[in-house]
């Protein structure tokens, strides 16, 4: 008994501690990583020195949530997304919303602000559409996937047979010979989903299916096909690919499971055309006293062909942007340099980002901290880290100062981003915008994405997360450690 009040203190004081929430399943989870991330061992001087920063920071909130600033990445985001829609890579109209942000960054006064060419693919959807024809006809809503080939002329007619997984095809093998296969997986977490997205059309093809629907790679649907990459592997036949909603994905499952044979009709234009050039954006406030060194803060600017590209990721790339304009016009330089790079062509592989890596790699030694927000900018809560655990201490310090956004969570990871994931090979520090993104895959590449999609108060709250630790982490004295 007396064992059991003791376990059951220690038990209540841990709560307090690590700030449980039993109400909040997801906060605890967090709250607990955050607490076990690392034993900290961060010198009274350097702590000292993290708490001398808490007037700018506190600056930055009032300007960004309450001030001058207020609304101003919303309103930044709305002008650009009405004006241009989405951007897709290798499209004229990418590049004029490129030309658009050159300017837009040299009127805010930034330093260097310029294009890096890059070589980028040039995929192209065309005209779609895929028909249930027995048991009964009905129309199918897919979008296409990135480098898909498109179907014969004429299209595709043929049985179609529902499979679960990816053992499941591995069962029934050359049944599908010949047939459309659909793929009614369940959704676990997107990373551990969208590997039928990557794969379906590879796997199907090597039993001789001629061509893959995937269930959209979501934990919610409207009736919204989501687009996305897939990957043709080595070595196999290419075959059409396209999404279909989970609602006609569960419909299929029904009627095969009820015996019903079940027909479609595809047709599908994609085409691979040649390659075209884009532009990586670039600009920078030039440190001013180790302006060779850097920290870095980023998000993509193209999006797919569906939607409006709001929140993939026109909100990460303005708050990539907005926290720097902010900065310049706080009159706030640091050390270090500051740099906003806004990724092209992301959608199609990081063509963007490696480009730069390869371009840059050089300059990996004096790279300080790479940051990038690309998914969501729904309410922050903090960073999620890729690095040394001296470095995650100094930056769980520097969260902190964020306390009255309540954005003081640092979680690890052995990769985080999209595009800085090209970085994981280094030693290179990277942090993603650790965000209360639950909603995001509900919008993730459908027509969904639009500004509805956005909200200013919480793009406010991003910004000035995303100022606040690229501004204290370009000015400490010292460098974030490295493993």
């Amino acid at each position: 008994m007396r064992l059991t009040i003791i376990i059951t203190i220690l038990f209540i004081v841990t709560k307090q501690i690590i700030g449980v929430d039993d109400d909040d399943g997801e906060r605890s989870k967090l709250d607990i990583e955050n607490a076990n991330v690392m034993n900290c061992n961060v010198s009274d001087d350097l702590k000292k020195e993290i708490q001398s920063y808490r007037d700018i920071t506190k600056k930055i909130i009032y300007e960004l949530t309450d001030g001058k600033w207020k609304g101003f990445v919303y309103n930044e985001i709305s002008k650009f997304v009405d004006r241009f829609g989405f951007r897709m890579a290798g499209t004229q109209n990418l590049e004029n919303s490129i030309d658009y942000m050159l300017d837009k960054l040299n009127r805010f006064d930034l330093d260097g602000v310029k294009g890096e060419n890059v070589t980028i693919p040039h995929w192209v959807r065309g005209s779609e559409s895929a028909f249930l024809i027995t048991p009964r006809r009905q129309k199918l809503a897919i979008l296409g996937l990135g480098y898909s080939v498109g179907t014969p002329p004429g299209g595709i007619l043929a049985e179609a047979i529902v499979v679960n997984s990816f053992e499941e095809l591995d069962q029934i093998g050359p049944k599908v010979s010949g047939k459309i296969v659909v793929f009614n997986q369940t959704y676990l977490s997107y990373p551990k989903t969208v590997k039928y997205r990557s794969l379906a059309a590879s796997k199907a093809v090597k039993y001789g299916a001629v061509a893959t629907l995937i269930r959209s790679i979501t934990p919610y649907s409207l009736y919204t096909p989501h687009t996305g990459m897939q990957d043709y592997q080595p070595g196999v036949p290419k075959i059409p690919a396209a999404a279909i909603t989970v609602e006609d994905a569960h419909m299929l499952a029904r009627m095969q499971a009820r015996g019903s044979k079940l027909t479609i009709k595809l047709e599908m234009g994609a085409k691979l055309l040649p390659d075209s050039q884009s532009r990586n954006v670039i600009a920078d406030i030039t440190g001013n006293t180790f302006p060779d060194k850097s920290v870095v803060v980023s998000g993509h600017i193209d999006s797919w062909d569906v939607g409006q590209g709001a929140l993939d990721d026109a909100g990460g790339a303005f708050l990539s942007w907005g926290a720097l304009a902010v900065l310049k016009k706080l009159n706030l330089r640091p050390k270090r340099t500051l740099r906003s790079i806004l990724w092209t062509a992301e959608e199609e592989g990081l063509i963007g980002a490696e480009a730069y890596f390869k371009r840059h790699q050089s300059e990996n030694d004096k790279l300080t901290l790479l940051m990038e927000s690309d998914e969501g900018t729904f309410t922050p809560l903090g960073l999620e880290f890729r690095g040394s655990n001296d470095a995650a201490c100094i930056l769980q310090e520097i969260l902190k100062l964020l306390k009255p956004i309540n954005a003081t969570q640092l979680k690890r990871g052995d990769s985080v981003g999209s595009d800085i994931s090209i970085w994981d090979k280094t030693d290179v520090p990277t942090a993603a915008l650790l965000n209360k993104n639950e909603k995001y895959f509900w919008y993730h590449h459908t027509d969904a994405d639009t500004m509805d999609a956005l909200n200013s108060d919480d793009l406010d709250k991003c910004t000035a997360v995303w100022a606040t630790v690229s501004y204290i982490v370009a000015d400490l004295s010292i460098d974030l450690p490295r493993k």
